[in-house]
């Protein structure tokens, strides 16, 4: 996604209206970065890896081969906008009742006990993800 692109998905997104709303972007097929690179290579009047070599650096820290915008669960149950590229969330269900308690241990927890608390969260945040330590 471009700088563009992001700034005005903001824009229609506040449009929109939804107060808290999260939305999603349907950003279309994904693109291969050699495919793009040798493009941008075509377009300037070179030849890809004759006149301009193209280096494979892989991953740097931090990067993915691929960006995940939604949960499994969301992504079930996206909703239409009157955007036909913006898609809304529909945020998961918390235990109101519970939550409260299990806020409180959590604190409690945050404390004094570093494996607690991940179990804590694991529980507040089913899909938390945090590796253990052995």
């Amino acid at each position: 996604m471009t700088i563009p692109e992001a700034a005005q998905l903001v824009l229609q997104a506040g449009a929109l209206g939804e107060s808290g709303a999260i939305y999603v972007l349907n950003m279309g097929s994904p693109v291969r970065i050699m495919d793009l690179a040798e493009k941008l290579i075509r377009y300037y009047g070179y030849t890809p890896n004759e006149d301009m070599p193209i280096e494979i650096i892989g991953l740097r820290p931090g990067e993915k081969m691929y960006e995940e915008l939604t949960l499994d669960e969301e992504e079930q149950s996206l909703l239409e906008t009157t955007h036909n590229r913006i898609y809304r969330t529909q945020p998961l269900a918390i235990d109101d009742k519970a939550f409260p308690a299990r806020l409180a241990a959590l604190m409690e927890a945050s404390q004094i006990n570093a494996p607690e608390l991940l179990d804590l969260l694991r529980e507040l945040v089913p899909n938390y993800c945090c590796a253990r330590k052995s």
